[in-house]
């Protein structure tokens, strides 16, 4: 039977891969909704090739550069959030959501909210909301089915399990571009060295966050919510090779990985072709040409960022929102040569010293949040460089 996808930020690598992966598979897919923030060309390119009926773009002032580029083709174009919701509501066996940021929490909690399935490639959703899209999820019947490589090992090792056989879960950190660089070399590290991730193609942001190892404290409140396990049963290891994406130890003493190459296709095609599974183009993994598999305790000294985070999830409350909102101002301005590598990290710490927010009861607290502790992270960033 032909699956029927939305994929929301299909021009962004998720998007790329998941593409890749339906392009192989012709039969199997149909394209029926595609998302953009704003590349129209990439985005009506993508729309005419795979058939799709819905193409979206989320600046609304791009609308009819889009619907220029799709006349004849019998593709509706779309603008704003209203459309995104659509795109991410339609009547679809899947939606991919790979929107960045919190640009895609609206349309990935309106999908939850219809009892959809959901690959979910973007983080800041439960980061930023995890509470209230598992109660929505619960209530509604969707589905959830994680992305990110280590979540999606750690899902493929749970099948089957219980909550109660399971001891502690391990998430796999590849150390990024600095693991073992001096704190002199860190202190002057540029964007270019931040972006250069030894393992992974990704973009700039996820690449500088794997940097600062606040991608893996990230991926710790999401683990949290997708996998219902407290903090002091939740671990990071570094694992410099990549190969095991993450691991699972059991009541009993025995640990489950999942391994396999440095390929995103791996996990977006599980959950494409969840309960089963398809065929990729990925390398195959020869543990006898890697030779060896190394892992290391995450050094909190050079790396705060994971301590930061482990805090937020502790904290709870507005604390993971706080936490997300002002990394992502500080990795911008980092990437625009603003400030330096250092003060990614320390930016976010003093956003979440200066956080008195309550939790927050619906989207529009998360969406508020975010939207002042950008603000004021943006003044403590001006403050400290006058």
């Amino acid at each position: 039977m032909t699956r029927k996808i939305s994929i929301l930020g299909a021009t962004g690598s998720i998007g790329a891969s998941t593409l890749d992966l339906v392009e192989r598979n012709r039969e199997q897919f149909q394209i029926i909704a595609v998302t953009a923030a704003t590349n129209v060309e990439k985005l009506a390119d993508i729309a005419r090739r795979t058939g799709a009926t819905l193409a979206v773009v989320a600046d609304e002032s791009r609308l009819g550069d889009l619907q220029d580029l799709l006349s004849g083709t019998g593709c509706r174009a779309a603008a704003g959030e209203s459309a995104l919701v659509e795109a991410a509501t339609a009547e679809v066996d899947l939606i991919i959501a790979a929107i960045v940021g919190c640009a895609g929490l609206k349309p990935v909690m309106a999908a939850v909210e219809c009892g959809r399935t959901i690959a979910l490639a973007n983080k800041e959703a439960l980061v930023t909301a995890g509470a209230l899209m598992m109660d929505a999820a619960a209530a509604r019947g969707a589905t959830l089915l994680p992305v990110d490589s280590e979540h999606n090992a750690i899902f493929q090792c749970l099948a089957g399990s219980q909550r109660n056989d399971v001891s502690r879960i391990i998430l796999t950190a590849s150390g990024g571009p600095f693991r073992t660089a001096s704190a002199q070399h860190i202190e002057a590290a540029t964007p270019a060295q931040a972006v250069a991730h030894p393992n992974w193609t990704m973009g700039a942001k996820i690449s500088v966050d794997s940097a600062t190892l606040m991608n893996k404290g990230l991926e710790l409140i999401e683990a949290y919510y997708l996998f219902g396990l407290p903090s002091a049963q939740l671990d990071v290891v570094i694992h410099p090779q990549s190969v095991v994406h993450s691991m699972v130890e059991f009541v009993d003493g025995s640990v489950l990985a999942q391994l396999g190459s440095p390929d995103m296709r791996i996990p977006i095609a599980y959950a494409l072709a969840w309960p089963d599974r398809m065929p990729t183009p990925a390398q195959r993994l020869d543990l006898a040409a890697v030779g060896r598999l190394d892992f290391e305790t995450p050094d909190l000294q050079r790396f705060p960022a994971l301590r930061l985070a482990r805090h937020a999830l502790e904290s709870g409350g507005a604390a993971p929102i706080v936490l997300n909102a002002a990394n992502e101002i500080a990795v911008a301005s980092f990437l625009d040569g603003e400030i330096r590598f250092p003060d990614v990290t320390a930016l976010v710490q003093e956003a979440l010293n200066d956080a008195g927010y309550g939790a927050p009861r619906s989207i529009s607290d998360v969406l508020e949040i975010d939207r002042v502790t950008r603000e004021k992270t943006r003044g403590m960033m001006k403050a400290s460089c006058s």
